[in-house]
C-alpha cells in the first residue's frame, strides 16, 4: 500500500486545506498500514507551482504535482479506490523531500 496512489474523499476541510476526492499517495509504511485503520497521505493536483515541497509527477498520463506540504493522516474509509502506484524515481524523490521537511 505504501507509494500506492488512492482516489481519497478529503472533505470536510478548512481554509487552505485540499479539497474534494483526488488521487492522493499513501505514505505511511505498510508496518503501519497493515495495523491501524488510518495511513498518512500526501494528496495530489494539477495545479499547482515549483516548490520545495512539492514534486512533479506524471501519472496516469497526466502532468501534476504531490503536495507533501499537506501531508495528513485519514481514515482508510475515505480510500475511495486504488489508482496505481508512483515510479521508483519518484519514491526516492518523495524520501528525499520528507526526509529534508522531517527529519535533516
Amino acid at each position: 500500500m505504501q507509494y500506492d496512489v488512492f482516489l481519497v474523499n478529503l472533505d470536510s476541510t478548512i481554509g487552505h486545506e485540499i479539497q474534494k476526492t483526488r488521487p492522493c499517495l499513501v505514505i505511511s509504511p505498510d508496518e503501519m498500514n497493515d495495523t491501524i485503520n488510518t495511513v498518512i497521505i500526501a494528496p495530489m493536483t494539477t495545479k499547482s507551482h515549483e516548490y520545495p515541497t512539492r514534486i512533479r509527477i506524471k501519472f496516469h498520463g497526466k502532468d501534476g504535482w504531490i503536495v507533501l506540504d499537506q501531508m495528513r493522516t485519514v481514515d482508510k474509509k475515505r480510500l475511495v479506490k486504488k489508482l496505481g502506484k508512483i515510479e521508483n524515481t519518484a519514491i526516492r524523490k518523495v524520501k528525499d523531500v520528507i526526509k529534508e521537511m522531517l527529519v535533516d
